[in-house]
């Protein structure tokens, strides 16, 4: 708020005149009467209220101070400072992902959002406006709309997908709607770098908003299970994030949601903790749960889903026995079998290094090495993707003499330099492409949690549908027909047909997928990305050239002080008619 008249400032003398005539006006004594006696038990209630016996006294007085003031306030024209949004036009970036719903003050961040969105549209001043939700595809929720109440109702209608954010797809999305126009594109986020963003273009200036840099969060970030005769094994890792210490209490939960396991922990501050539980009792279902006093409750859970332990691994009895070993170590329930025999196994996940039994057998196979083909030299360290195999085992320090040709069909999730080191087939093969003689993958901590990783996967996807991301569009293994979605409440979620793509629900949990014949369970789960929350900036990056500059305006007030005015001129030409002007 400031003045533009501040010259106007010496008319603040003029009511220190009407005290002073207030001061020295003549004053009279008074006498009593003995006419008036009579009327003194009459007036004791006046005289028992001596504070609006005096107001009735002075209310000339105060009426026409008060009505001064707002005069001498009214000739400095008062504003008050409101920023106009740059840009010939504005686009908005909003992050709906899961780790908007931190709670910043007791509210979530998206909802404070939302709010500040709603106090920018006067500010758009008829600028056509655009706003993108992110997302894996990010969805164009208005397009240069000027209306103010239709950007008011999308505002509303935003809802938190707990995708994962994607930012560089919001923002090539964005790039298309500026053309040759200036722009200024808000980022609504909870946080994001500064060299996120493109700032190449001399059109785009770029307003962040993030949330609090005091958020605090405590997460668990892995959890795994197998079932090992009739006992479960799990392993759990929990992050504090926060810079001071915490008590958190973790609990494991079975199918029923009953409690196996309580413990207290206590993690330093930036602390990543693990833990390995042995014989846990049997269950389908395996929940871990933190109490954790933080802003960010949605990742203080985590489920997995655990084989029954029934599905054979059937080892070719070529192969080595470091893996034959490895394997072994993992589950009871292995055999070792004649490399031709393989072709003939059913219902067992195989593994080989024959690369024909890709396309000759239906069960799952893990490929070790390849038989029809010959190794090539590379002598290099493994890179590997951030796929959900190597949670729990980092290949970056084995080292591989020579590996062999790669499919072409198959998605790469681990390199060596160009070259792909391990592939997945369509349906969900592994596939090593070196033999395990030519590397010193045995000799590292990795190799037995790989191999446990491996079995999981392939022995998940006879049981059920496997783990998901909030929305995850992905092709899976159901008959033809109609299929039904329940929640772990038994709500009903929607209908799909088996055969076609298959997308998840948006909100974490475990679903039920049913037909007339079967049912199978799967899991909503929170990507990595969603269970970590980083500490909250908000900026401005580049500038707009002129005629799209961002301006401070000044907003004068001064109207709303000429009602008050007149008001209090009337109140007092009625204080005065009623005394008599005469007096």
């Amino acid at each position: 708020m400031g003045f533009t008249n501040l010259l106007f400032l010496w008319t603040a003398f003029i009511p220190v005149i009407v005290l002073l005539y207030y001061f020295f006006r003549k004053k009279y004594k008074d006498q009593p009467v003995s006419s008036t006696l009579f009327w003194d038990e009459a007036m004791q209630e006046t005289k028992a209220s001596p504070y609006l016996k005096h107001l009735q006294k002075n209310a000339l007085l105060y009426l026409q101070l008060l009505a001064l003031l707002l005069f001498i306030l009214a000739l400095m024209n008062p504003f008050v400072r409101t920023t106009e949004i740059a840009g010939v036009q504005s686009i908005w970036i909003v992050d709906t992902s899961a780790t908007m719903l931190a709670e910043d003050g007791g509210e979530p961040v998206f909802e404070q959002h939302k709010e500040e969105m709603k106090s920018y549209i006067s500010a758009l001043e008829g600028r056509p406006l655009t706003i993108i939700a992110t997302g894996d595809e990010p969805k164009t929720i208005i397009r240069q709309e000027t209306r103010a109440s239709v950007i008011h109702k999308a505002i509303e209608e935003l809802e938190i997908t707990y995708e994962e954010q994607q930012l560089p797809k919001a923002i090539d999305l964005a790039n298309a709607f500026v053309g040759d126009s200036t722009t200024s594109i808000y980022l609504f986020t909870d946080s994001v770098e500064r060299g996120e963003l493109p700032i190449e273009s001399e059109k785009i200036f770029w307003v962040v908003k993030g949330a609090s840099k005091g958020l605090e969060n405590v997460s668990i970030t892995r959890l795994a299970a197998t079932a090992l005769e009739d006992t479960t094994l799990a392993l759990v890792q929990l992050k504090n994030e926060t810079k001071s210490e915490q008590v958190v209490e973790l609990s494991l939960l079975d199918g029923k949601n009953q409690p196996i396991l309580q413990e207290a922990i206590t993690l330093q501050a930036k602390e990543s903790w693990s833990k390995t539980y042995e014989s846990l009792p049997q269950t389908e279902l395996l929940t871990a749960m933190i109490q954790a006093d933080d802003d960010y409750g949605l990742d203080n859970t985590m489920m997995t889903l655990i084989g029954s332990g029934t599905s054979q691994i059937v080892i070719d009895q070529r192969m080595h026995q470091l893996v034959q070993k490895g394997f072994q170590a993992l589950n009871t329930d292995v055999k070792i079998v004649p490399s031709d025999q393989l072709v003939s196994m059913e219902g067992v996940t195989l593994v080989t290094n024959q690369a024909e039994l890709l396309e000759k057998s239906e069960s799952p196979i893990v490929l070790i090495g390849r038989d029809d083909e010959k190794t090539q030299e590379v002598k290099a360290l493994v890179d590997v993707s951030q796929d959900s195999l190597f949670a729990f085992s980092s290949l970056e320090d084995v080292y591989v003499s020579s590996i062999y040709p790669a499919f072409d069909n198959f998605t790469t999730i681990a390199a060596i330099g160009e070259k792909p080191f391990v592939q997945r087939s369509p349906r969900g093969d592994i596939v090593i492409l070196a033999d395990i003689q030519s590397t010193d993958w045995p000799l590292h901590p990795s190799f037995p949690l790989l191999l446990w990783g491996i079995q999981n996967e392939l022995m998940e996807g006879t049981q059920s549908l496997g783990t998901f991301s909030p929305n995850e569009s992905r092709a899976v293994a159901l008959t033809s027909g109609e299929w039904e979605i329940y929640s772990s409440e038994e709500e009903y979620i929607t209908s799909v047909q088996g055969g076609s793509e298959f997308k998840a629900p948006k909100i974490p949990g475990v679903y039920t997928i049913r037909s007339k014949d079967e049912d199978k369970k799967f899991i909503v789960q929170l990507s990595s990305q969603e269970r970590s929350i980083q500490e909250g900036t908000s900026f401005e990056l580049g500038t707009v050239p002129p005629g799209g500059e961002e301006e401070i305006t000044k907003k004068s007030f001064i109207q709303w002080l000429l009602i008050p005015i007149l008001l209090l001129l009337v109140l007092e030409w009625e204080v005065q008619r009623r005394r008599g002007f005469a007096n």
